[in-house]
């Protein structure tokens, strides 16, 4: 029974008890009133109903009242099958979302919550923890980005890392992808999106990942004297790296993580989707666009911290990525990661023997080897020269 009826229930059981003390002229109507919590006035007019309707005259007619805007039973039927035979794993929030954007549905989601709740298909939660302060958000956008990793089985029987690389400011998601293992590459392909779509942002808040960091002692302090790769690109494009020593300073992504948990799978499910790439595929152009539209906030000033990407003397992909030095053999070749680099002739310089040079190892496995800014040569994964430098 709903609160309002109980309230009235007791309302008249009050009111009667009262009535009988009025009547045996024990109360006066003004002290009856004042005990039932009512006008005078209402007492009289409850009086009069009372003697001459008895109980029935007591009950409110607008209860039994079909509201106007109440949905037809044909509606409330189709909202239910939707839910148990399309989606009967979503939650309501998710579910809701596929309602309205997907199904066109015109109802609240408050209605739909309760319609479902009504039914018994799914429960009323207990009320959440004490309220806590949440980190204020950077007020425009590039000023923080964020960047994780999940592992997951994002499809049945199939574990990935999801790759993530999101605004601060507004919630906004950027990049995202899986990959067989979270890596470099993975965090420099995360970057590389950012920068070519939106441009160089300020900060980039990540974990202590080792890919990250350098960490010394386990859980303490990370090492900023002592560069990792991608710390040494992040410096190279002026980008400051924050490091996080909790899940808890990460709990922006970390919630973000669990919202697409729960929903990714379900709808990885529904559209068939087994491989990484087409999960891939389906991520970029179906998933992503709505998911932001229902998750971006509004940044508190309208104002970007980006800075468009203009190429330098290195190109992007000359920054992010892996750079090793190695020392030039007799034959004009090096050794990089078991394969045999060899240098071709150029104009430049009869014999690279003893020559520092530097080995790029991009995100897509091909290598190139650089003398200063000047490019000797680019490789396949396989070491084969495919491209003579200019």
């Amino acid at each position: 029974m709903k609160k309002v009826r109980v309230y009235q229930e007791v309302r008249k059981m009050r009111f009667e008890e009262l009535y009988e003390l009025r009547t045996q002229k024990r109360l006066t109507v003004t002290e009856a009133a004042e005990l039932l919590g009512v006008h005078e006035r209402t007492f009289r007019r409850w009086s009069r109903r009372y003697k001459d309707q008895g109980e029935e005259g007591l009950g409110d007619k607008r209860l039994d009242k079909v509201a106007y805007n109440a949905a037809p039973v044909d509606e409330v039927v189709q909202v239910l099958n939707l839910f148990q035979t399309s989606y009967p794993n979503f939650n309501v929030s998710h579910f809701y979302d596929m309602y309205r954007f997907k199904h066109e549905g015109k109802r609240s989601y408050s209605w739909v919550k309760r319609t479902l709740q009504d039914a018994g298909i799914i429960k009323k939660l207990k009320k959440k923890g004490g309220h806590r302060k949440k980190r204020d958000r950077r007020p425009t956008k590039g000023m923080m980005i964020h960047q994780d990793g999940s592992t997951h089985e994002w499809v049945e029987c199939k574990v990935w890392d999801l790759i993530v690389t999101m605004d601060d400011a507004d919630n906004e998601i950027y990049s995202a992808f899986f990959v067989e293992e979270e890596g470099t590459f993975s965090s420099f392909q995360g970057v590389k999106e950012v920068i070519e779509k939106h441009g160089l942002f300020c900060s980039l808040y990540t974990d202590r990942g080792t890919h990250y960091w350098h960490t010394p002692k386990a859980g303490g302090k990370v090492d900023k004297a002592h560069l990792t790769q991608f710390r040494r690109a992040m410096t190279q494009l002026g980008i400051d790296m924050i490091a996080a020593y909790s899940p808890e300073a990460r709990g922006r992504s970390e919630r973000m993580f669990k919202t697409l948990q729960e929903r990714l799978p379900k709808e990885l499910e529904l559209a068939g989707i087994t491989d990484i790439i087409s999960a891939n595929q389906f991520l970029r152009e179906t998933f992503l666009p709505l998911f932001n539209k229902r998750f971006k906030v509004t940044p508190t000033e309208t104002e970007s911290a980006f800075i468009p990407w203009k190429p330098q003397s290195l190109e992007l992909d000359d920054i992010l990525c892996y750079q090793e030095e190695r020392i030039v053999k007799k034959d004009n070749t090096i050794s990089y990661k078991g394969e045999l680099l060899q240098i071709p002739r150029d104009n430049h310089r009869y014999s690279y023997q003893k020559a520092v040079v530097r080995v790029h190892h991009y995100i897509d496995d091909t290598m190139a080897i650089f003398y200063g800014h000047r490019c000797l040569g680019r490789y396949d994964k396989n070491g084969n020269l495919f491209k003579k430098a200019a």
